[in-house]
């Protein structure tokens, strides 16, 4: 279990377009603009064996349907190589995703030109896009990691959520998301 940190791209970018194909919907292609949220969409890489992933899944499920009817939409994406993974692959993320209860898009990212497109790094890597779709929070979820013994408890995504529908700035103190490292193609 390597901890690598997310890179932290620049507040402000733009989301970058994506359109990818979700196991859980007969592969069905869905975009960034079909799913993107009415106050903020937040964009989460992750997988289905990461130990980090495992370690907070449940509570990014309790806190979608805490905020999706607010207005904040979640859309997860694999990008890992599902040949050298196959734990990762299209099939098992609607498995994983019924498993585990979690009703956000899950897409798969086979080329991994969206990862890259969003600099992401780890699993999970988070992103919280405005109704604009700019970039105003990544990050951490929280404080909690597998084995620190630190509470669940989504407090840095829940402070950017609650900034975002109360119209206030984020924190300028954002600590990157820490997890697995992508499994990048050869």
């Amino acid at each position: 279990m390597a901890n690598t940190p997310s890179n932290m791209l620049a507040l402000g970018t733009k989301a970058p377009f994506f359109e990818l194909p979700n196991p859980s919907h007969n592969n069905e292609l869905e975009s960034l603009h079909d799913l993107k949220g009415e106050k903020a969409t937040l964009i989460i890489f992750m997988c289905n064996h990461c130990p980090f992933v495992l370690h907070i899944i449940d509570k990014l499920a309790e806190l979608y349907e805490d905020y999706q009817e607010k207005g904040i939409e979640f859309i997860a994406i694999n990008a890992n190589d599902a040949d050298k993974y196959p734990a990762d692959a299209p099939d098992k993320m609607a498995e994983f995703q019924v498993e585990r209860k979690f009703d956000f898009p899950y897409l798969f990212d086979e080329s991994q030109a969206i990862a890259k497109a969003y600099d992401a790094a780890c699993t999970p890597d988070f992103f919280l896009f405005d109704e604009k779709l700019d970039l105003i929070y990544r990050g951490q979820m929280d404080d909690s990691r597998p084995g620190n013994t630190k509470e669940i408890t989504g407090e840095d995504l829940i402070i950017a959520f609650e900034n975002v529908l109360a119209g206030e700035p984020q924190d300028e103190s954002q600590r990157p998301s820490m997890g697995c490292g992508i499994k990048w193609k050869s």
